[in-house]
């Protein structure tokens, strides 16, 4: 007899091994049937997994699962009779004929590509590639015409930081402010130098935990900002022919620079803000520093000039599942993609910073035992580490789901928090994902099956605007 009796709600505050990595797969039946079923080692036959028939297509059944890293073997349940797909890899094995798969090791996101199942879209929507080409070269036009002093609020704060603070009161004071970065200052320059961010805060921690005994305070005290940019460079290699760290260049844009510009700095250097600062002297001493742009403010100004004229302009109204935009759950078969990852509210939260970095994304989605989104844990998420020095625990002991009650009220139950955790469904029209990504402090959307909340894909707004700009 099938049973399950992992209770994510119960085990929430233990770190699973078993639950610390998994990589979602779509199983696909298309042969028809009144009830199919899944199941296989990557649930250890001890659970039927039920398939649900495609719209449209009814001899099409498929399921999402969230399994570990490995090699598999998995089977169907079709009326109460075991069979394979003749179509996919098979060995024989203790539970007879079975399929095989692969999954691999390191997730991440790459290239946006379109739903490769078209089967799974028999009567979708499309438009021709010269509309595709004519919109691109609008919004192309748009943003080489607008400029980054567009993106200034009428009143609001920036907080610098001093490259000689103390990491630890660094860190305090993005958690105390609510903001994930900070530009650095330079008293002895005159001058900006770079940036802070949670992501630095997550490499000192993976770093410090990689030497020995746990963090401690004393550790965090005594390290300067400019003292641990040296040591990354170090890390990083970026050293001279003598062995000295090579400073980096802030990367920033002027008021006057147009948004394409700006748009194409953020794509290839990966930032999630980028300081928008002004100099009146040709030296540019005596910056002032304005804002920090963002590619969903950026994304706002564009929703927010072409939202009335999208009858006009087709691409919008088209569904995300239509267009190559995002990365999607692989089916069983697909070798030319790689799955991204996703965690259990047990897995530990040093898995989750590895991955962050690992596979260079702003966050991660968090599933319960039916697969189905509970929340997302990002790289925001680790200043919340500072609420009773948390950060000086033993990382591979604390769970994601005891980190993300550090940025919630104790007394809060353990649920999907909306403003931050955006959903969309593969039927949503473009324009509709753009508004939601345009949300200050939402970088990524996760693609939810109706009903079920199970994860189908992930749009960033890097994928965003690689499809507007082509």
């Amino acid at each position: 007899m099938f049973a399950s009796d992992m209770n994510p709600a119960r085990d929430a505050g233990r770190v699973s091994k078993a639950g610390m990595v998994l990589f979602p797969i779509q199983f696909t039946w298309p042969y028809g049937g009144r009830s199919v079923s899944v199941s296989g080692s990557f649930n250890g036959w001890t659970e039927l997994v039920q398939m649900s028939q495609v719209e449209g297509c009814p001899n099409i059944f498929k399921a999402v699962c969230a399994v570990p890293h490995g090699s598999h073997e998995y089977k169907f349940l079709v009326d109460g009779e075991w069979r394979r797909d003749e179509q996919q890899p098979y060995r024989t094995s203790e539970y007879g004929v079975v399929n095989t798969f692969d999954t691999r090791p390191v997730p991440a996101e790459v290239v946006p590509q379109q739903l490769s199942a078209d089967i799974l879209n028999p009567v979708m929507p499309r438009i021709s590639e010269e509309d595709v080409q004519a919109a691109r070269s609008q919004i192309s036009a748009f943003l080489a015409a607008h400029t980054a002093y567009e993106l200034l609020p009428e009143s609001g704060k920036v907080v610098a930081l001093a490259v000689d603070l103390p990491v630890k009161q660094a860190f305090h004071i993005l958690a105390e402010q609510g903001i994930p970065v900070a530009p650095l200052w330079d008293f002895s320059k005159g001058k900006f130098v770079g940036v802070i961010s949670a992501s630095d805060f997550i490499l000192i921690l993976r770093e410090l935990g990689n030497h020995g005994s746990n963090l401690t305070e004393e550790e965090l005290e005594t390290h300067t900002i400019s003292a641990w940019k040296e040591g990354k460079a170090y890390l990083n290699g970026q050293v001279d022919g003598h062995g000295r760290p090579i400073p980096r260049q802030i990367i920033f844009a002027g008021p006057s620079d147009n948004l394409k510009d700006l748009v194409l700095k953020f794509m290839q250097n990966g930032f999630a803000t980028i300081p928008v600062i002004h100099s009146s002297s040709e030296d540019g001493s005596l910056p002032q520093l304005l804002h920090l742009a963002s590619l969903s403010g950026i994304l706002k100004c564009v929703c927010r000039y072409f939202r009335h004229g999208y009858g006009s302009f087709p691409m919008l109204q088209l569904p995300i599942c239509a267009i190559p935009l995002g990365t999607w759950v692989p089916r069983i078969g697909e070798s030319n993609c790689r799955p991204f990852a996703m965690l259990r509210p047990n897995g530990s939260l040093s898995s989750a910073l590895n991955m962050l970095v690992q596979a260079g994304v702003s966050s991660i989605p968090i599933v319960d035992d039916n697969d189905s989104l509970v929340d997302i844990y990002s790289r925001s998420d680790i200043t919340a580490l500072t609420k009773g020095r948390a950060y000086t625990h033993n990382l591979n002991d604390m769970t994601v789901y005891q980190a993300l009650q550090l940025g919630q009220d104790s007394s809060a139950p353990f649920e999907m928090r909306s403003q931050r955790c955006q959903m969309c469904l593969r039927t949503d029209t473009l324009l509709k994902v753009m508004e939601q990504l345009a949300n200050p402090g939402v970088r990524r959307i996760v693609i939810v099956e109706a009903g079920s909340n199970r994860v189908e894909g992930i749009i960033s707004l890097t994928d965003v605007f690689r499809f507007l700009l082509g």
